[in-house]
């Protein structure tokens, strides 16, 4: 059996993906830190206890993966510290910001790689934040640089992955109404969902390695 995997599922971006593919008829495996009523009621399987920073984290999402195949691995759990203005800097939070959001779903494609099969597909959740042709308005020091650093992994990965048969996408969400933003977003979570979906159902090993708005925009490195 094949499934789709989904990290950070429980809120935001990651639980509005889950019900989308849910309702294509996926088997989804949603793993997050703790559940929420919300990931529970749609009846997907739920693995709790998945902190994509720790070793043990990516041991249980291994578990439970176990030997079935993964057709679409989402690396969406990610973190945003707010404050970090020049001057301000919390060298602690930058390195968390790292952990989460670029190792973390390297170690996660990594610990996964032998689940992928030929035409599997790896998303990687970014942010325009990320881009140094984008970056217009500076600070904001640790989730910049994170997810920079996970654009590059993005694209070692579409390297790497190809000769497998294996496609990555780098995807920017929008500007998307979560806890994470505290609400102060452009869309709401579904409609990101649907363009993130549409940008990875087009994605082929000819396009592998690309980053897109999920408008469909290619946007900057």
């Amino acid at each position: 059996m094949s499934i789709t995997v989904i990290t950070g599922a429980n809120r935001g971006i990651g639980l509005a993906l889950a019900a989308a593919l849910k309702q294509r008829g996926h088997t989804v495996v949603a793993t997050c830190r703790e559940s929420s009523p919300e990931l529970e009621a749609l009846g997907v399987e739920v693995v709790t206890g998945v902190d994509v920073a720790t070793d043990q984290g990516i041991a249980a999402l291994r578990a439970a993966v176990g030997d079935r195949a993964v057709d679409l691995l989402v690396n969406n759990a990610g973190i945003l510290i707010w404050d970090e203005p020049l001057g301000k800097l919390d060298a602690d939070g930058i390195r968390r910001q790292f952990e989460v959001n670029a190792l973390a779903p390297l170690r996660v494609t990594e610990a996964l790689r032998g689940a992928l099969r030929r035409g599997s597909k790896v998303a990687l959740i970014t942010s325009r934040m990320g881009s140094i042709g984008d970056n217009s308005s500076g600070g904001g020091y640790g989730y910049r640089m994170s997810k920079a650093a996970l654009n590059m992994a993005g694209k070692s990965l579409a390297v790497d992955l190809a000769p497998d048969g294996v496609a990555v996408a780098i995807l920017h969400p929008g500007m998307v109404k979560t806890r994470m933003v505290q609400g102060h977003g452009q869309i709401e979570p579904e409609v990101a969902a649907a363009g993130l979906l549409a940008r990875i159902d087009e994605l082929t090993l000819e396009t592998t390695g690309g980053f897109w708005h999920q408008n469909g925009e290619r946007l900057p490195w």
